[in-house]
């Protein structure tokens, strides 16, 4: 019985890797992940997924529009174009969406003062933003510096406000290093609802606003757009919320429990962006 559960398993698996190339022929843009699809992230910088880098040439030099997606919010954009570029990818800082610039133009918009906890090599991101007497919290993945006295410095603040106002600059629960898994954003953010009973806004991954930016900057409708990510929620859920296709990759945070969710299930699954590139290209006749 095991083994015929299992043999049914990869038979629903490969009718989903074919039926996501049905809309291969109308599409007009493609919107990449970028840590565990472009590359894994660690010690010295991390390094490419095999094959990666020439997919992303090959996606440039064909007639579909391409955009890097990402929830990172460890580095500033240039500084994370330019460790892109080192290893080889052909990105201009112009084709990339973060959450961090995003957020400040919603601070700036509604007249926010943030206290910030985000790593210390993103806070001249928010160099712009009148941070005195702060209404509202930033968190991003500030990782090591997410100690006890900063989490509870955050919350002081939102425990102290009438209308407490939380901003999270994604929500994903985990990513991938060179030497493992590591707690992401969404982690954290969740303690902070807990403990002052709000819910958080988040800016970047799955929220439909991040997404519309990035389609708005293309010019093209969602249903023309594929996105290709390793992460089964933000990534690929996100990206479906909004009319786009969503795509996973086993690569990054990949894990095979993705392919059985009970709530999102991909359009289609391949071993990596290199296939995933390989199909488009080949079913568009490029």
């Amino acid at each position: 019985k095991a083994q015929s559960a299992q043999a049914q398993i990869t038979v629903d698996i490969t009718m989903a890797d074919d039926k996501w190339t049905d809309c291969v022929n109308n599409l007009k843009g493609v919107i990449l992940d970028m840590c565990g699809v472009l590359y894994d992230s660690g010690e010295g910088g991390g390094f490419p997924i095999e094959g990666s880098v020439e997919a992303v040439k090959r996606l440039k030099a064909s007639d579909l529009q391409v955009r890097f997606c990402t929830n990172e919010t460890q580095a500033t954009r240039e500084k994370f174009v330019a460790k892109l570029r080192r290893m080889g990818f052909e990105i201009d800082i112009t084709e990339v969406f973060s959450p961090a610039p995003a957020v400040v133009a919603v601070l700036k918009e509604r007249g926010l003062r943030p206290h910030l906890l985000v790593h210390d090599d993103v806070v001249q991101e928010f160099d712009s933003v009148d941070k005195n007497n702060p209404n509202c919290v930033v968190i991003g993945d500030a990782a090591d510096y997410f100690s006890y006295q900063n989490m509870n410095a955050a919350f002081r603040v939102l425990i102290g406000l009438k209308k407490p106002v939380l901003f999270s600059m994604g929500r994903g629960r985990y990513y991938k290093e060179t030497d493992g898994l590591k707690l992401d954003v969404g982690v954290y953010m969740k303690a902070l609802e807990y403990a002052c009973d709000l819910e958080a806004e988040v800016v970047g991954k799955p929220a439909p606003m991040f997404f519309e930016g990035v389609l708005t900057d293309m010019g093209i409708q969602p249903h023309e757009v594929i996105m290709i990510g390793d992460d089964l929620m933000n990534d690929v859920g996100g990206a479906q919320q909004c009319g786009m296709k969503g795509l996973q990759v086993r690569t990054g945070k990949y894990r095979p429990s993705d392919e059985r969710h009970p709530t999102v299930t991909a359009d289609g699954y391949v071993d990596n962006l290199a296939g995933a590139v390989d199909a488009i290209l080949k079913h568009r006749g490029q």
